[in-house]
């Protein structure tokens, strides 16, 4: 029996940030992966054909690039072979008619482009532009912040003196609104509005949810100002070069090594037991980097009374609809019809109006297969060339959104209710859609491996249902409510205990932020604040 000073259960980047935190400061730390390697959703393979790198799952880097995770780390992790490749070229949308909407980094180049589509919208633009300069200085930081905390709180209060009550009002209520309400309030054109509420989608914030609007604001002029970045050669670089981290400071990662059970004394958590029998313990935290679901329903006892609060709102933690993701190797770019630039751009949002983004959402939410979902497609080689030895191209697709369980066809093509069945005739139908905006694309299409949500769960357990994002952004389990009410701050009813990942505040994202607030959390504590030599190795029992 090893005991450790802390055990994390699960090798994503969140369960790795928080492990290099806590190494660094001396903590005897394990990693527990059930995987054959690490990553969880950032990982990258060669899924279609040998040679070809594609993300498999999330690829935008920008979240961690703005995390103080890489602002701390950066010289490191490329010592480790992290890099970032990026473009000035961040996202567009196309639209019937051989039309687009061009976002680039160059302010003024966007200026002309929004200027010739329509005068009102460039207007538009620009005020809200100016929100959004007030509101990254005054009320950004709090993604940055424990929620809730008084350092949240005295962002808040400094936001409000700051602003004045009239202006701090104007960004709430902007925050509070629907995608919908955000792009009719600032917008004339349904281009425009459809382009900030294609953000809203990439969450489960569809057009008309409530408090939908934050995400896309930030969206719309963060990945603007500061292009897109990928992982130079694939995602996977990032754990591993995280992993490597964590062992240079003497911790351990252990992949192919699942949890089959959190242990405890009756009073907090102790250590774990592997699905072989290998028990760990641990002195000081047992750090899950799972959904609630993972955590509460099959790893810890049932018959335990002190978790059985946790246990009921863990089964009634909500999960947003699913993604299809498809991969596709080319023999060459993609000729997009409305504009030659669209070739170059990170990400092309396919999209033909909010009302089309509404129904998509109310279809996958009914169980029915949506005709003409949000397509975003991600032209990683175009971004990082080192992802293909030659001409050849890749394009990450992922199909937004669709649902998790079939109950039927929207349209009525498609037959039963499995996605064993479904997911190559609805590939089929997302490439056909894509087609009629990229002529040509079927020609070019070499291979394609396409993962369905219940391929997405059964590859990561995390992914409940094919919800990429392990759990709904709704409000309602957002912020301090998220996961729930008390467990914001990454402490279940169990002592000793935590949780991190895209369950946990700040929710989805390559963002490193929830595994950076608790090891930062657990060190105040511990009043290890301050580093300390590591000791020689973990005790064996």
């Amino acid at each position: 029996m090893t005991t450790v000073d802390a055990v994390v259960i699960g090798a994503g980047h969140q369960g790795l940030s928080a492990a290099l935190y806590l190494a660094r400061a001396g903590w005897e730390v394990t990693v527990l992966e059930q995987s054959d390697c690490v990553g969880g959703a950032t990982r990258s393979g060669e899924i279609t054909e040998p040679g070809l790198s594609h993300d498999l799952y999330a690829t935008n880097l920008n979240l961690f690039c703005n995390s103080p995770v890489f602002a701390e780390f950066e010289v490191d992790l490329a010592r480790h072979g992290f890099t970032l490749a990026r473009t000035d070229k961040p996202y567009a949308n196309v639209f019937s008619n051989a039309r687009s909407l061009r976002i680039y980094s160059d302010a003024e180049l966007t200026s002309t482009m929004l200027g010739q589509h329509n005068a009102d919208d460039l207007d538009g633009w620009r005020q809200l532009r100016g929100l959004y300069d007030e509101f990254m200085e005054n009320l950004m930081p709090v993604y940055g912040q424990p929620m809730p905390s008084l350092a949240s709180a005295r962002t808040a209060l400094r936001a409000l003196r700051r602003l004045g009550p009239r202006r701090f009002q104007t960004l709430a209520q902007l925050l509070a609104s629907s995608t919908r309400e955000l792009g009719n309030r600032w917008f004339e054109s349904d281009e425009v509005k459809t382009l900030l509420a294609c953000w809203g989608m990439h969450l489960d914030l569809a057009p008309d949810v409530s408090f939908g609007a934050m995400f896309p604001f930030i969206e719309t002029f963060a990945d603007m100002d500061a292009g897109i970045s990928i992982a130079r050669g694939g995602m996977s670089a990032l754990p591993t070069a995280l992993a490597g981290l964590v062992e240079e400071n003497g911790g351990q990662v252990r992949t192919a090594s699942r949890v089959a059970g959190v242990s405890s004394n009756g009073d907090r958590a102790t250590g774990v037991v592997l699905a072989d029998g290998t028990v760990i313990r641990a002195r000081r935290a047992v750090i899950a980097n799972t959904t609630p679901t993972q955590l509460f329903q099959e790893m810890l006892p049932s018959e335990d009374a002190r978790i059985e609060s946790d246990r009921r709102r863990a089964q009634q933690f909500q999960y947003g609809p699913g993604s299809m993701m498809i991969h596709l190797s080319l023999d060459g770019p993609v000729t997009w019809a409305a504009h030659e630039d669209l070739r170059d751009f990170a990400y092309v949002h396919v999209a033909q109006s909010v009302d089309d983004l509404a129904r998509t959402y109310q279809q996958s939410r009914a169980g029915l297969l949506p005709d003409r979902p949000l397509l975003v497609v991600g032209q990683t080689s175009r971004v990082d060339p080192s992802r293909t030895p030659d001409q050849r191209e890749i394009l990450w697709i992922q199909v937004r959104t669709v649902p998790s369980r079939i109950t039927a066809d929207s349209v009525s093509q498609i037959p039963g209710n499995s996605w064993a069945v479904a997911k190559e005739p609805m590939a089929d139908r997302v490439l056909d859609q894509l087609e009629s905006y990229a002529p040509g694309l079927h020609s070019l299409v070499r291979a394609r491996s396409v993962l369905s949500p219940d391929d997405l769960a059964a590859h990561n357990p995390n992914l409940v249902g094919g919800d990429a994002l392990a759990g709904s952004h709704h409000v309602s389990q957002n912020f301090m409510f998220r996961p729930w009410v008390g467990a914001s701050r990454y402490q279940t009813s169990l002592a000793g205990l935590h949780m991190v990942g895209a369950s946990t505040w700040p929710g989805a994202g390559v963002n490193a932020m929830s595994g950076y607030l608790l090891a930062h959390q657990l060190l105040r504590k511990r009043r290890r604040l301050s580093h300390r030599p590591r000791r020689a190795g973990s005790r064996t029992d």
